[in-house]
């Protein structure tokens, strides 16, 4: 990938434009500003906006280039985070949303910086969390989510985020047929991935109440802040509404239990010592929320099932040269599908006994 010459301005953005609609539309900013690129955020276009008063906030747009109609969708994440502000779910301020493309040639937000980092690795834990404050980041990251769980979507106008039933009934017909069409390409398949399917679709719980699921909450997608809890939490643009048990599930995966038969990746942010295991955070979520988590399992397998249909679809485009495979190890991709595999037949079995 090339890198953008930053002395030619911010890349995507006509800072002149975008500084004349601030000046009208955002009236907490004063420019001139100060723009410095910012890392992370699936390859959105995200810039740290310092301002004449020293006021800081972020700007964000999509990648440049031809995008998937729901790929990078800025307006999902702007009525999120102004949506929730009021709630109790800690999110950046809503300073300013901009659709009209004549400013900058794509949609655009504005938000609030927050003081916090994500945790992307062992070694980002090692180096923001003192072994001493693991356990408390543990379990503020699981009261963010049970108050996120909590939010009534109709109340707070994001009724209309996604359809209310059936969520998980409809990722199992959605990631199966991602499955199914890997085949070819992969050149690799396997019964479990077409038995856990069957499976999930034919003893689905029946699902409460539809709520706000964030769909990829995890420590890399959340501020934290200098106090070791969670601050904000962010890029909210595959969220949608749907079963909360699932979207705790995917959260808790990445948690060490002593019931596992193989300790988390050394390189995960969650791999140093300290957190509270997942049984134990499973049991704060059920004390906080009220929530009866009986059929957790469930929802541990359905999401270790949806892990290796994604990195099945991955692993196909990589073997048909649709992505570039250098400095990609395919074995062990290969290897993390049928791992997966494993981890939601053991889920199933757990339930099963």
């Amino acid at each position: 990938m090339s890198q953008h010459d930053e002395s030619l301005g911010p890349e995507g953005y006509n800072a002149d434009a975008v500084e004349a609609w601030i000046r009208e539309n955002v009236p907490a900013l004063t420019p001139p500003l100060r723009w410095t690129r910012l890392q992370g955020g699936h390859s959105n276009l995200t810039y740290q906006l310092d301002d004449a008063n020293g006021r800081q906030a972020v700007i964000r747009r999509p990648p440049q280039g031809d995008l998937l109609p729901k790929a990078h969708d800025m307006g999902r994440e702007w009525s999120l985070i102004s949506c929730l502000g009021p709630t109790p779910v800690p999110v950046p301020e809503a300073m300013g949303f901009c659709e009209s493309p004549d400013v900058t040639g794509a949609w655009f937000y504005i938000m609030g910086l927050i003081n916090g980092n994500p945790l992307y690795t062992a070694e980002d834990t090692e180096t923001l969390v003192p072994q001493g404050q693991r356990r408390k980041l543990g379990i503020s990251f699981i009261d963010t989510l049970a108050k996120l769980h909590d939010v009534d979507p109709d109340a707070v106008g994001l009724g209309e985020l996604g359809k209310k039933e059936n969520y998980v009934g409809r990722q199992l017909k959605t990631w199966y047929r991602s499955w199914n069409a890997s085949i070819e390409g992969a050149k690799y398949d396997d019964p479990r991935a077409h038995e856990l399917q069957r499976f999930f679709l034919e003893n689905t719980p029946d699902q409460g109440p539809a709520r706000v699921v964030h769909g990829d909450y995890g420590l890399h997608n959340c501020l934290v802040g200098p106090d070791c809890t969670i601050a904000a939490v962010v890029d909210w643009e595959i969220s949608t509404l749907g079963d909360p048990l699932a979207d705790l599930a995917y959260a808790l995966n990445p948690f060490p239990d002593p019931t596992d038969a193989e300790p988390v990746l050394p390189e995960s942010a969650t791999a140093p010592t300290g957190f509270p295991t997942r049984t134990e955070l499973a049991d704060h979520y059920a004390k906080v929320s009220g929530r009866d988590l009986s059929q957790l399992d469930f929802y541990i397998g359905f999401n270790r099932w949806k892990t290796a249909a994604i990195l099945h679809g991955v692993y196909a485009r990589y073997c048909e040269g649709k992505k570039s495979s250098e400095d990609v190890d395919l074995d062990e991709m290969r290897e993390r599908i049928t791992r997966s595999l494993e981890l939601a037949g053991e889920a199933v079995n757990r339930l099963t006994r």
